[in-house]
């Protein structure tokens, strides 16, 4: 029998990135009603609605969840038994781990609209990953709902 999700984050891009999207199109509807006469104008702006519609939902699905004995950061997934300490950042422990504190072999899962994060080390022997550093609205729920996987090491 499967539990429900211990913690599940969608890290959907945020409503001012909709509004400035919206407004990028309706630049490009101006200057192509300018320049090009009938529909082609409407057909163009729709596309490009239609495209930048697409990147937002695709740029902000990426999911963090927590469940039965597994985590999963975006397309990445790892069991619990090699998920060693975990601890919520604030924002500039974040903007040091990101950046200059950054460990090139790390996963990353990081959204630039959010500004916190969790640093979960990884104590798979085969696997030569330090760390993941993921980005969440919530990071100590998300820390505390991988601090409580059972682990069977």
């Amino acid at each position: 029998m499967t539990s429900g999700p211990d913690y599940d984050e969608r890290l959907a891009v945020p409503l001012r990135w909709w509004a400035q999207g919206t407004m990028l199109v309706a630049t490009l509807w101006l200057t192509v009603v300018v320049a090009v006469p009938g529909p082609t104008a409407w057909v163009v702006t729709a596309v490009a609605l239609v495209l930048l519609a697409l990147a937002l939902f695709w740029y902000g699905d990426a999911r963090v969840i927590v469940r039965d004995g597994w985590f999963q950061a975006g397309r990445a997934r790892i069991e619990a038994e090699h998920v060693g300490e975990v601890a919520a950042l604030d924002v500039e422990q974040t903007r040091l781990v990101a950046g200059r504190d950054a460990d090139v072999r790390a996963y990353l899962l990081l959204r630039p609209y959010l500004h916190r994060a969790v640093k979960v080390e990884i104590v798979d022997p085969a696997d030569p990953t330090p760390y993941w550093l993921v980005s969440s609205r919530h990071p100590e729920a998300l820390a505390d709902a991988l601090t409580a996987l059972p682990r069977t090491r």
